[in-house]
């Protein structure tokens, strides 16, 4: 069994600027960012890169389209490096953009097992979420099938992933809770997954015990506690991501990708909708072993770090509850604009595309319990 494995060398810098001057940025680098962060922190440097914009070629999460065109700009240039800054829509084009992708985004669906790297790729997160930055999975929205799917390969791996905090101190509080949400959700995930090793699980309790003692300095004194933990959070959603490479996501990022592909919910908000739900209904089907031991641990930290004054519940899952919705509360799908006549396709959806994921379920669940999942949320 492997118990785990990083392929990106990891390394960490104060500021952007010691990370151009370390990694002698050239003029066969291309940056793909956005321009808010481009701007900033990196105008200033005058640097002999080449750049792309990913909002010039399209908004919101990222879609086959938009990473066609991305790939299309890309090779008019020159380049032997890819240096991507910014959230996961950022990355997981960056890891098509190294590809050779002479025949079109599908057709690198259509060839998974014999996808061919041709550009070196370094990683930046600027949220503390995506854990991106150590996996081998791109995930795009399909647009010709209405969802979301991931393209994995081991030659998507980056090559270097870089944690930077300074990037986390001009990020929206909406876009750091949801993203730090998302990383927690990866650790939850991971940790209960059946191809979880005591490593990953290291990995795991380490992530959620930094993000959880995190949100209860927040509920305890106001927003502006987080920038305090800047680094910390970056290395939490890093050791989430080194978990769930090896052990995989399940249920809640499934469910996400029918809802939040229909109805353009950025992914880590689409991923919280179904968080604690697909928790309680592991519970309810199988309430002993690993479940319960999470249960336990959830309790045990949130009891080690909160206030018992902010953060009610009788379990460790009623507490999470509790104080997730004290970081961002939860809206439920029909705000978004869901309806009643998505529950059927949706649940299919999940059954017939995101099985990648679901083998990964703490227990299986039924297109019945899914179904029952989100008409809970409507």
């Amino acid at each position: 069994m492997k118990e785990i494995s990083i392929k990106p060398e990891v390394y960490s810098f104060d500021t952007f600027a010691a990370f151009a001057e370390s990694f002698d940025l050239k003029e066969t680098d291309l940056i793909l960012t956005n321009e808010y962060i481009y701007k900033p922190y990196i105008e200033k440097l005058n640097l002999p890169c080449g750049c792309i914009y990913q909002e010039q070629y399209g908004m919101g999460e990222p879609s086959d389209t938009m990473a066609q065109a991305i790939v299309d700009e890309a090779n008019k240039g020159s380049y032997d490096r890819v240096v991507a800054i910014g959230g996961g829509t950022i990355i997981d084009i960056a890891k098509i953009l190294v590809l050779q992708c002479d025949n079109g985004i599908d057709a690198l669906y259509d060839s998974m097992p014999n996808l061919v790297k041709k550009r070196e790729l370094v990683i930046i997160p600027t949220t503390c979420g995506t854990g991106s930055e150590v996996t081998n999975i791109a995930i795009m929205n399909r647009t010709r099938l209405g969802t979301k799917q991931g393209l994995v390969s081991p030659v998507m791996y980056a090559d270097y992933a870089i944690l930077i905090p300074e990037f986390l101190n001009s990020l929206p509080y909406k876009v750091f809770a949801t993203s730090s949400i998302d990383a927690l959700i990866h650790a939850v995930e991971s940790y209960l997954s059946p191809n979880a090793t005591p490593t990953t699980e290291m990995f795991s309790r380490l992530a959620m015990e930094q993000i959880l003692a995190g949100y209860c300095r927040i509920a305890e004194n106001g927003q502006g506690a987080r920038f305090d933990n800047n680094a910390v959070y970056l290395r939490a959603s890093n050791y989430a991501g080194i978990a769930f490479s090896i052990a995989g996501c399940a249920a809640v990022h499934a469910m996400s990708y029918a809802f939040g592909g229909k109805y353009h919910v950025a992914h880590g908000e689409s991923n919280y909708q179904f968080f604690t739900d697909v928790l309680y209904k592991y519970q309810e089907k199988q309430p002993k072993g690993k479940i319960q031991d999470l249960e336990t641990y959830l309790a045990e930290v949130i009891t080690r770090y909160g206030s018992a004054a902010e953060i009610e519940g009788k379990n460790g899952f009623e507490m999470l509850d509790s104080l997730l919705a004290i970081i961002l509360p939860r809206k439920s799908m029909s705000t978004y604009g869901a309806v009643q006549e998505d529950i059927e396709p949706f649940a299919q959806s999940t059954i017939d595309n995101q099985q990648r994921l679901l083998k990964n379920n703490y227990v299986t669940l039924t297109k019945e319990d899914i179904a029952e999942i989100y008409q809970n949320r409507l």
